[in-house]
């Protein structure tokens, strides 16, 4: 592992009266102007921005109007279900008499608004689909509920194929002539901004005269949570609406499910931060799609009974460690697939399968696999019907949904279908064209990286002087984000003398260490580290990357590193 400065603009910017350290850090992630810090609603580009809003605001005042029923069509990660929450709320709220949502089951009918989903739908009668976090590439089941009858609105924001549905409206930032500045908006953060301006159309035409504007922005706990778990980047755009949803949930306006999942995790709201939403609430919402049904944890952040979220959050809870259960199996069989490869015959991009993996999980064992070894990995398992199913991570600098399209184009009839963002993507093949598209994808990638990309890079904000090492500045840095996907946590680097070090739990190992000069003793904690390197009882100086935390035991607080990387120095 490697780490390296992060890059500095050659003259830095004027951001008011901030501390330097702070300008510091905002001027390394590309903020260039004290208004980029405003998180405040007034900030929010402008929906009119959105190509198709118009169209899709028409389509929803008419079935409002004729009290239409809606059906809303989400997808199975945290993103899906977050978007199908807000969507079914939302439209609610602005005065729908009928609104309902759907999730596929992913092991049934996999990803997407499929003919079989549409025909699944149809039992519920619908007069107007909305997707939400899907149906960009979804040609053939848009047709299907076209001739059906029924009207449809995508709202997505994957990228798009050669070919766009032919829906009555479609809702995308990325979609080809949409000039929305901001190409990161979740699944969530879309169907949040269609709901603004189906407000705003509402309010024009008289709706509210009588009564009070609904207030949408109760649903940002959502956007939040959904932006952050789908780890798109957080751009000035999502930083406002990841930053008005957390203050949300930390003055106790969260819905009762963010609350009781909360509460099933020992965190307390008041102090959440925009990681916890990545690390505490998504994986929690995310296991109920990964190994069941996706509805569980819809249902969880629809209900307004305190006592029903509690008992569905523990039911999340539970499926969550049944979720790191099988990861943790899944790792040990992929590491020895790979463990006899000379460091030299790796390849540059790994594709690992074995037909027990659980097909809900191999997304987190691809992300494992890429974190190990610093390349980007696809991690198959089988789909049944002779086809596998695939889900790749990526590096810095390897754009995979776009190497799956040059593969694809390359190959024809290889891939029967993919999509995806740079860093993630999916794919289904059949089972009998693994090692040829192995074959073609790793040199894809070889095409595209030298050696040097698959050494691990960590980038550090710097050294922290001795007088540095306090509450008021780690308190100082919780706060100043979010941060999050191209908006990093600051990280640190240094040498301290090791004075102390267990482990504890598993994996986890706890250290006390003093600064280089031994004036300042400081608690660490580093997660999953090698248990056959650590502890190391004949180490007594280490270089360390660490963030500055805030641990709190019994009301007390104190500073804390919390260690990305360790080695003895």
């Amino acid at each position: 592992m490697r780490i390296d400065p992060r890059p500095l603009p050659a003259v830095l910017p004027f951001l008011g009266e901030l501390p330097p350290l702070l300008t510091r850090l905002y001027a390394a992630r590309g903020v260039q102007s004290e208004a980029e810090l405003d998180k405040s609603l007034a900030r929010l580009i402008p929906y009119q921005q959105l190509k198709g809003i118009d169209a899709a605001v028409d389509l929803l005042v008419t079935a409002l109007e004729q009290r239409q029923r809606i059906l809303i069509v989400g997808d199975f990660d945290a993103d899906g279900a977050t978007a199908s929450t807000v969507g079914t709320l939302g439209l609610r709220l602005l005065g729908a008499a009928h609104v309902d949502y759907l999730v596929p089951n992913r092991f049934e009918y996999g990803y997407g608004l499929t003919p079989e989903i549409v025909a699944v739908a149809l039992q519920r009668e619908p007069q107007l689909l909305i997707t939400v976090d899907n149906g960009i590439s979804s040609v053939e089941g848009v047709a299907a509920a076209k001739v059906a009858g029924l009207k449809v609105l995508v709202t997505d924001h994957h990228l798009p194929g050669d070919e766009l549905p032919a829906a009555d409206a479609i809702v995308n930032p990325n979609q080809p002539g949409c000039n929305f500045p901001s190409k990161a908006l979740a699944g969530v953060g879309v169907i949040f901004y269609v709901l603004m301006a189906l407000r705003a159309r509402l309010r024009d035409l008289g709706w509210y005269a009588n009564k009070p504007q609904p207030n949408i922005g109760d649903l940002l706990d959502l956007v939040a949570l959904g932006s952050v778990a789908d780890v798109v980047p957080l751009d000035a755009n999502n930083r406002i609406l990841v930053h008005q949803g957390l203050e949300r949930i930390r003055a106790g306006r969260a819905r009762p499910g963010i609350k009781a999942i909360l509460e099933v995790a020992k965190r307390d709201a008041a102090r959440i931060t925009s990681t916890d939403l990545g690390f505490i609430l998504g994986p929690r919402l995310n296991a109920a799609g990964r190994l069941d049904d996706m509805s569980l944890g819809i249902e969880c952040l629809l209900t307004t009974d305190v006592a029903a979220a509690r008992e569905m959050a523990a039911q999340l809870d539970g499926m969550n460690q049944d979720r790191k259960s099988i990861e943790q199996g899944m790792q040990r069989e992929a590491l020895a697939q790979l463990k006899d490869l000379p460091v030299d015959s790796m390849p540059y991009g790994l594709c690992l399968f074995d037909p027990e993996w659980h097909q809900g999980v191999i997304g987190i064992l691809a992300s494992r696999m890429k974190e190990r070894y610093f390349r980007p990995t696809i991690a198959f398992a089988d789909a049944g019907d002779g086809l596998l199913k695939g889900s790749g991570r990526s590096v810095q600098g390897f754009h995979i949904r776009d190497a799956l399209a040059v593969v694809a184009s390359q190959h024809p009839n290889l891939i029967a279908k993919y999509g995806g963002h740079a860093m993630a993507a999916g794919l289904t093949l059949p089972e009998a064209n693994f090692p040829l598209f192995a074959e073609a994808f790793d040199a894809e990638v070889r095409r595209q990286l030298r050696e040097e990309d698959l050494t691990g890079r960590l980038l550090s904000d710097g050294t922290l002087a001795v007088e540095e090492f306090h509450l008021e500045l780690a308190r100082a840095l919780r706060h100043a984000g979010p941060w999050g996907q191209h908006f990093p946590e600051p990280l640190f680097h240094g040498v301290f003398q090791l004075v102390e070090q267990r482990v504890v739990g598993e994996r986890h190992l706890k250290v006390v260490l003093k600064s280089e000069c031994g004036s300042v003793k400081l608690d660490g904690i580093a997660f999953g580290v090698d248990r056959e390197v650590w502890p190391n009882p004949t180490v007594r100086w280490v270089e360390l990357a660490y963030k500055l935390d805030v641990n709190e035991f019994r009301g007390n607080e104190t500073v804390q590193l919390m260690i990305a990387h360790i080695e003895p120095r």
